[in-house]
Protein backbone atom coordinates (compact mmCIF):
# COMPACT_ATOMS: atom_id res chain seq x y z
CA UNK A 1 0.00 0.00 0.00
CA UNK A 2 1.40 3.42 -0.91
CA UNK A 3 2.08 5.24 2.45
CA UNK A 4 0.75 8.59 0.54
CA UNK A 5 -2.35 7.21 0.28
CA UNK A 6 -5.35 8.32 2.26
CA UNK A 7 -8.10 6.20 3.94
CA UNK A 8 -11.61 6.77 2.88
CA UNK A 9 -14.07 4.33 4.73
CA UNK A 10 -13.81 1.59 7.31
CA UNK A 11 -12.10 -1.79 6.21
CA UNK A 12 -12.42 -3.70 4.79
CA UNK A 13 -14.76 -1.29 2.64
CA UNK A 14 -11.96 1.16 2.45
CA UNK A 15 -10.26 3.09 -1.06
CA UNK A 16 -7.00 4.47 -0.69
CA UNK A 17 -6.62 7.64 -2.63
CA UNK A 18 -4.77 11.10 -3.15
CA UNK A 19 -5.61 13.55 -5.34
CA UNK A 20 -4.45 12.05 -8.68
CA UNK A 21 -4.92 7.81 -7.40
CA UNK A 22 -8.12 6.12 -5.84
CA UNK A 23 -7.05 2.64 -4.84
CA UNK A 24 -9.71 0.33 -5.23
CA UNK A 25 -8.82 -2.94 -4.41
CA UNK A 26 -9.88 -3.44 -0.85
CA UNK A 27 -7.04 -5.57 1.07
CA UNK A 28 -8.51 -8.20 2.53
CA UNK A 29 -8.66 -8.32 6.57
CA UNK A 30 -6.57 -11.93 7.93
CA UNK A 31 -8.70 -14.47 8.69
CA UNK A 32 -10.15 -15.48 11.74
CA UNK A 33 -11.16 -19.41 10.99
CA UNK A 34 -12.78 -21.37 13.87
CA UNK A 35 -14.77 -24.77 13.60
CA UNK A 36 -18.24 -24.28 15.04
CA UNK A 37 -20.62 -27.27 16.45
CA UNK A 38 -24.47 -26.82 16.01
CA UNK A 39 -27.47 -28.92 16.36
CA UNK A 40 -27.02 -29.97 13.28
CA UNK A 41 -23.95 -29.53 11.13
CA UNK A 42 -20.22 -28.70 12.32
CA UNK A 43 -19.39 -25.74 10.64
CA UNK A 44 -16.19 -23.79 9.69
CA UNK A 45 -16.05 -19.90 9.66
CA UNK A 46 -14.58 -16.65 9.87
CA UNK A 47 -14.79 -14.56 12.98
CA UNK A 48 -13.27 -11.45 11.07
CA UNK A 49 -16.55 -11.73 9.06
CA UNK A 50 -19.06 -11.99 11.99
CA UNK A 51 -21.05 -10.78 14.16
CA UNK A 52 -23.51 -11.06 17.11
CA UNK A 53 -26.07 -9.21 17.26
CA UNK A 54 -27.96 -8.59 20.70
CA UNK A 55 -31.15 -8.01 20.08
CA UNK A 56 -33.94 -5.97 22.80
CA UNK A 57 -31.79 -6.73 26.47
CA UNK A 58 -33.67 -3.89 27.74
CA UNK A 59 -35.66 -2.75 31.14
CA UNK A 60 -38.56 -2.66 29.30
CA UNK A 61 -38.30 -6.28 28.56
CA UNK A 62 -35.85 -7.83 31.15
CA UNK A 63 -36.56 -5.95 34.04
CA UNK A 64 -38.82 -6.74 36.67
CA UNK A 65 -39.87 -2.54 36.97
CA UNK A 66 -39.86 -2.70 33.16
CA UNK A 67 -42.78 -2.26 30.37
CA UNK A 68 -43.69 -6.31 30.12
CA UNK A 69 -43.74 -7.06 33.94
CA UNK A 70 -46.29 -4.12 34.31
CA UNK A 71 -48.68 -5.65 31.82
CA UNK A 72 -48.43 -8.70 34.03
CA UNK A 73 -45.80 -10.49 32.10
CA UNK A 74 -43.66 -13.04 34.13
CA UNK A 75 -40.08 -11.40 32.71
CA UNK A 76 -37.86 -14.10 34.84
CA UNK A 77 -37.51 -16.04 31.34
CA UNK A 78 -36.08 -12.49 29.58
CA UNK A 79 -33.54 -12.30 32.29
CA UNK A 80 -31.50 -15.79 31.58
CA UNK A 81 -29.52 -14.23 28.55
CA UNK A 82 -27.99 -12.38 30.70
CA UNK A 83 -25.00 -14.59 32.64
CA UNK A 84 -24.05 -15.94 28.94
CA UNK A 85 -23.84 -13.04 27.38
CA UNK A 86 -21.82 -11.57 30.26
CA UNK A 87 -19.27 -14.29 29.94
CA UNK A 88 -19.09 -14.46 26.62
CA UNK A 89 -18.36 -10.63 25.43
CA UNK A 90 -14.82 -10.44 26.80
CA UNK A 91 -13.76 -13.10 24.92
CA UNK A 92 -15.60 -11.96 21.87
CA UNK A 93 -14.26 -8.59 22.32
CA UNK A 94 -10.83 -9.63 22.95
CA UNK A 95 -10.50 -11.30 19.34
CA UNK A 96 -12.27 -8.68 17.98
CA UNK A 97 -15.96 -9.99 16.85
CA UNK A 98 -18.34 -7.27 16.15
CA UNK A 99 -20.74 -6.63 18.87
CA UNK A 100 -23.99 -5.01 17.88
CA UNK A 101 -26.54 -4.10 20.49
CA UNK A 102 -30.18 -3.57 18.33
CA UNK A 103 -32.53 -1.97 20.86
CA UNK A 104 -35.94 -0.78 20.48
CA UNK A 105 -36.04 2.98 20.46
CA UNK A 106 -38.73 5.11 19.22
CA UNK A 107 -38.79 8.79 18.76
CA UNK A 108 -40.77 10.73 21.29
CA UNK A 109 -43.50 11.56 18.42
CA UNK A 110 -43.79 7.98 17.37
CA UNK A 111 -44.75 9.24 13.84
CA UNK A 112 -42.96 6.40 12.25
CA UNK A 113 -44.83 3.98 14.15
CA UNK A 114 -48.37 2.61 12.72
CA UNK A 115 -51.60 2.21 14.47
CA UNK A 116 -51.20 -1.77 14.27
CA UNK A 117 -47.20 -1.68 16.02
CA UNK A 118 -48.90 0.44 19.01
CA UNK A 119 -52.40 -2.31 18.89
CA UNK A 120 -49.92 -5.05 19.89
CA UNK A 121 -49.67 -4.13 23.90
CA UNK A 122 -51.87 -1.45 23.76
CA UNK A 123 -55.67 -3.09 22.10
CA UNK A 124 -57.63 -1.17 24.14
CA UNK A 125 -56.08 1.87 23.50
CA UNK A 126 -56.53 2.64 27.26
CA UNK A 127 -53.14 0.67 28.75
CA UNK A 128 -49.52 1.84 28.86
CA UNK A 129 -48.41 1.73 25.32
CA UNK A 130 -45.75 2.96 23.59
CA UNK A 131 -44.24 6.30 24.92
CA UNK A 132 -46.42 5.99 27.74
CA UNK A 133 -44.93 6.65 31.47
CA UNK A 134 -44.54 3.97 33.14
CA UNK A 135 -46.10 4.26 36.50
CA UNK A 136 -43.60 3.44 38.76
CA UNK A 137 -40.92 5.67 37.24
CA UNK A 138 -42.81 7.45 34.84
CA UNK A 139 -40.26 6.61 31.99
CA UNK A 140 -41.35 6.71 28.89
CA UNK A 141 -41.76 3.27 27.35
CA UNK A 142 -39.26 2.29 25.02
CA UNK A 143 -38.66 6.00 24.03
CA UNK A 144 -35.02 6.13 23.13
CA UNK A 145 -32.79 7.42 25.58
CA UNK A 146 -34.94 6.55 28.19
CA UNK A 147 -35.24 4.61 31.02
CA UNK A 148 -37.32 2.27 29.81
CA UNK A 149 -35.43 1.72 26.59
CA UNK A 150 -31.88 1.25 28.22
CA UNK A 151 -29.86 -1.83 27.77
CA UNK A 152 -30.31 -3.79 31.50
CA UNK A 153 -27.39 -2.43 33.58
CA UNK A 154 -26.04 -5.84 34.03
CA UNK A 155 -24.89 -5.86 30.50
CA UNK A 156 -22.97 -2.95 29.43
CA UNK A 157 -22.17 -1.75 26.23
CA UNK A 158 -19.00 -0.20 25.68
CA UNK A 159 -17.70 2.90 22.94
CA UNK A 160 -16.47 0.40 20.16
CA UNK A 161 -19.81 -1.75 19.94
CA UNK A 162 -22.02 -0.78 17.33
CA UNK A 163 -25.68 -0.03 18.16
CA UNK A 164 -28.69 0.11 16.26
CA UNK A 165 -32.28 1.73 17.13
CA UNK A 166 -35.01 -0.24 15.72
CA UNK A 167 -38.50 0.40 16.03
CA UNK A 168 -40.23 -2.72 14.21
CA UNK A 169 -39.90 -6.73 15.42
CA UNK A 170 -37.09 -6.80 12.64
CA UNK A 171 -33.44 -5.16 13.37
CA UNK A 172 -33.53 -4.59 9.46
CA UNK A 173 -36.73 -2.41 8.78
CA UNK A 174 -36.13 1.02 8.91
CA UNK A 175 -32.68 1.01 10.22
CA UNK A 176 -28.82 0.86 9.07
CA UNK A 177 -28.05 -2.51 9.76
CA UNK A 178 -27.95 -3.80 6.66
CA UNK A 179 -25.42 -1.17 5.14
CA UNK A 180 -23.19 -0.98 8.56
CA UNK A 181 -22.76 -4.76 8.38
CA UNK A 182 -21.98 -4.77 4.88
CA UNK A 183 -19.77 -1.99 5.15
CA UNK A 184 -18.36 -3.93 7.62
CA UNK A 185 -17.64 -6.81 5.73
CA UNK A 186 -19.96 -9.25 8.00
CA UNK A 187 -21.06 -12.22 6.40
CA UNK A 188 -21.99 -14.80 9.21
CA UNK A 189 -24.48 -13.39 12.31
CA UNK A 190 -25.17 -14.92 15.64
CA UNK A 191 -28.10 -14.01 17.23
CA UNK A 192 -28.61 -13.61 20.90
CA UNK A 193 -31.24 -11.30 22.90
CA UNK A 194 -35.07 -11.70 23.80
CA UNK A 195 -38.02 -12.23 23.14
CA UNK A 196 -36.21 -15.56 20.79
CA UNK A 197 -39.90 -16.33 18.59
CA UNK A 198 -40.43 -12.11 18.02
CA UNK A 199 -37.99 -9.73 17.92
CA UNK A 200 -35.04 -11.94 17.78
CA UNK A 201 -36.50 -14.26 15.25
CA UNK A 202 -37.76 -11.78 12.82
CA UNK A 203 -34.11 -10.30 13.07
CA UNK A 204 -32.76 -13.36 12.12
CA UNK A 205 -35.22 -14.61 9.48
CA UNK A 206 -35.01 -11.16 7.24
CA UNK A 207 -30.88 -11.24 8.00
CA UNK A 208 -31.33 -15.03 6.05
CA UNK A 209 -33.49 -13.89 3.53
CA UNK A 210 -30.34 -10.82 2.90
CA UNK A 211 -28.25 -13.64 2.33
CA UNK A 212 -26.36 -13.24 5.90
CA UNK A 213 -25.32 -16.90 7.34
CA UNK A 214 -27.52 -17.26 10.63
CA UNK A 215 -26.89 -18.95 14.03
CA UNK A 216 -28.84 -18.72 17.12
CA UNK A 217 -27.16 -18.99 20.27
CA UNK A 218 -30.30 -21.14 22.14
CA UNK A 219 -28.43 -20.14 25.89
CA UNK A 220 -27.96 -16.69 25.01
CA UNK A 221 -32.07 -15.69 23.94
CA UNK A 222 -35.14 -16.75 25.31
CA UNK A 223 -39.27 -15.92 25.35
CA UNK A 224 -41.60 -14.90 28.02
CA UNK A 225 -43.95 -16.58 25.31
CA UNK A 226 -45.17 -20.35 26.04
CA UNK A 227 -42.48 -23.06 25.97
CA UNK A 228 -44.24 -24.35 22.43
CA UNK A 229 -43.00 -21.00 20.94
CA UNK A 230 -39.26 -21.28 21.67
CA UNK A 231 -39.56 -25.16 20.61
CA UNK A 232 -41.09 -23.81 17.38
CA UNK A 233 -38.47 -20.98 16.89
CA UNK A 234 -35.19 -23.40 17.64
CA UNK A 235 -37.28 -25.96 14.72
CA UNK A 236 -37.75 -23.24 12.28
CA UNK A 237 -34.02 -21.68 12.56
CA UNK A 238 -32.84 -25.32 12.21
CA UNK A 239 -35.32 -26.23 9.50
CA UNK A 240 -35.17 -23.31 7.09
CA UNK A 241 -32.61 -20.24 8.23
CA UNK A 242 -29.41 -21.17 9.98
CA UNK A 243 -28.55 -23.18 12.64
CA UNK A 244 -28.43 -23.49 16.43
CA UNK A 245 -25.43 -23.98 18.67
CA UNK A 246 -24.39 -22.23 21.85
CA UNK A 247 -22.37 -20.42 23.57
CA UNK A 248 -19.82 -22.55 24.86
CA UNK A 249 -19.59 -24.40 21.66
CA UNK A 250 -18.49 -20.82 20.21
CA UNK A 251 -16.29 -20.28 23.23
CA UNK A 252 -14.51 -23.67 22.94
CA UNK A 253 -14.14 -23.06 18.84
CA UNK A 254 -12.47 -20.18 19.65
CA UNK A 255 -10.21 -21.45 22.22
CA UNK A 256 -9.24 -24.62 20.02
CA UNK A 257 -8.41 -21.79 16.76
Amino acid sequence: MNPSLHPLGVPPNAWYVDESIADLTRPPLPPQPITLQTATKTLRLDLTKSALLIVDMQNDFCHPDGWLSHIGVDVTPARSPIVPIQQLLPILRQVGMSIVWINWGNRPDLLNISPATRHVYNPSGTGVGLGDPLPNNQAPVLEKDSWAAAIVDELKPIDADIKIDKYRMSGFWDTPLDSILRNSGKTTLFFAGVNADQCVMATLQDANFLGYDCILLEDCTATTSPEFCLQATLYNVKQCFGFVSHSIQLLNGIKIA
